[in-house]
C-alpha cells in the first residue's frame, strides 16, 4: 500500500502543471498588467511601460510557458467563453513578448518588417502543441468560420499601437467575458480619437478595424451603437437612423509606449 501511494505521489510531481489543471483566472497575466498598464482618458486608452517590463520578463515568459504547456486536447475540453479568453490572451502576452524583444530600439511593431519579420505572421511561439504566429491565433483561431463568430475580439486584441483598441489592465476570464468584451466594446466606441460624429459634414469617422473586418460585423452595428458614437441626441439619432457619411481613420501604429 505506501508503495502505491508513494508511486501516486511521484506521477503527480512528474505530470506537467497543464495537466494538473490550467489557471482559468489567468493570475499572472492580470498582476502583470496591473503593473505595467497605464489607462488613460476615462479608461477609453492605454498604454504600456514597457521599461519596467523589460525587468519584470521572467514574469511574463514563466505566463507564456503555462499557455505554451496547455494540450489542444485540454483546450478543446473548455466551455467557449475559456477558450475566447485563453487565445486573446495568449494574443496580448505574446504581442508584448514580441516588443521586448528589441525594446527600447522599437517605435513601431513594424520596425520589425511588413515581409520578413512581420511580427504578426512570423511563428516565434508554441501554442496548442504547434509552432504559431499572431495571426495564427487570429485569422487561423479566432476569426475562423463557425469557431466564435464574436467580432468583438477586435476591441480586446491589442497590436501594441496607439491606434489598436487599449490593451485592457486585467486579463481576460470565462467567467466575466462577456461583461468584459461589453466593457472593451463602450470603451473603444466612446473614444473620440478613434470613432466620432462630425454634425456639421455628417460624417461618422471610425477606425480602420470596421474597414480591415467588415464581413465580422452586421451591417447596422454602428447605427446600433449610436449612443456610444456621438454625445448629443441629434446625432446619435442621425446616426441609428443610418444618415451619415462612413469615413475610415487612419490608423497610428506608433508604439503604445507610456514612456513616449
Amino acid at each position: 500500500m505506501k508503495a502505491r501511494l508513494a508511486a501516486l505521489a511521484l506521477a503527480l510531481i512528474t505530470v506537467p502543471a497543464a495537466a494538473q489543471g490550467f489557471d482559468h483566472s489567468h493570475a499572472a497575466w492580470t498582476a502583470l498588467l496591473r503593473r505595467h498598464v497605464v489607462v488613460l482618458d476615462g479608461a477609453r486608452a492605454s498604454r504600456v511601460r514597457y521599461t519596467e517590463l523589460v525587468a519584470d520578463r521572467s514574469a511574463l515568459e514563466a505566463y507564456v510557458s503555462s499557455l505554451a504547456a496547455v494540450t489542444r486536447s485540454q483546450f478543446e475540453g473548455w466551455p467557449r467563453a475559456e477558450r475566447l479568453a485563453f487565445l486573446i490572451n495568449a494574443y496580448n502576452a505574446h504581442m508584448v513578448q514580441k516588443v521586448l524583444t528589441r525594446y527600447p530600439d522599437l517605435r513601431s511593431v513594424w520596425d520589425f518588417g511588413r515581409f520578413l519579420g512581420n511580427p504578426f505572421k512570423d511563428a516565434f511561439f508554441t501554442l496548442l502543441g504547434q509552432r504559431t504566429s499572431l495571426d495564427g491565433i487570429e485569422q487561423g483561431m479566432l476569426r475562423k468560420p463557425g469557431a466564435y463568430d464574436e467580432p468583438r475580439v477586435h476591441f480586446a486584441l491589442n497590436c501594441a499601437s496607439v491606434g489598436c483598441p487599449m490593451l485592457r489592465e486585467e486579463a481576460y476570464v470565462g467567467a466575466r467575458l462577456e461583461a468584459q468584451l461589453e466593457d472593451q466594446a463602450r470603451r473603444f466606441l466612446s473614444d473620440r480619437s478613434r470613432n466620432r460624429y462630425d454634425p456639421a459634414s455628417g460624417r461618422l469617422e471610425v477606425s480602420k478595424i470596421f474597414d480591415w473586418y467588415e464581413d465580422d460585423w452586421p451591417q447596422d452595428y454602428l447605427a446600433r451603437h449610436a449612443a456610444l458614437l456621438a454625445d448629443d441626441p441629434a446625432s446619435r439619432a442621425r446616426i441609428a437612423a443610418g444618415e451619415f457619411t462612413l469615413v475610415f481613420l487612419d490608423y497610428d501604429w506608433s508604439l503604445n509606449d507610456a514612456m513616449k
